[in-house]
């Protein structure tokens, strides 16, 4: 089951033309990803105090496919699609009133407070792990 939060567009997110500006995506898509790995039970700021490890972007593929505007209720979905031993690929989507206006699929690498890679904890990948 995908993870879903709603964020709405504020006067801030928009452009000149009155649309959501392309890179505000990225920050509804990273407030996604976080509000998933809370919901999973992985604490970002516990993980990195505790264990050292930190996640970072390697890599994204964004389509943009309609505009979102401003005071536009989007529904941000997020779900696992794939885990390695230092990285997780995240599935996402930005919907309004059900129809798709942009998805990504973002890779998240594990890395250690000393900027080395390192392989996912084992707390993270049983959170992420499909149940059932």
């Amino acid at each position: 089951m995908p993870h879903s939060m709603t964020v709405r567009v504020y006067y801030e997110d928009t452009d000149l033309a009155g649309v959501v500006y392309y890179a505000n995506y990225l920050r509804f898509i990273e407030r996604g990803r976080t509000e998933a790995l809370r919901a999973a039970g992985v604490d970002q700021g516990r993980l990195k105090a505790e264990d050292g490890a930190v996640f970072v972007v390697r890599r994204i593929e964004a389509d943009y496919l309609a505009p979102a505007k401003f005071d536009d209720m989007l529904a941000v979905a997020t779900r696992v699609e794939a885990m390695t031993g230092a990285t997780v690929t995240m599935a996402q989507e930005v919907a309004r009133d059900g129809v798709i206006l942009f998805r990504a699929r973002v890779v998240i690498a594990c890395m250690g407070t000393d900027g080395r890679p390192r392989r996912l904890p084992g707390v993270v990948r049983e959170a992420l792990a499909p149940h059932g």
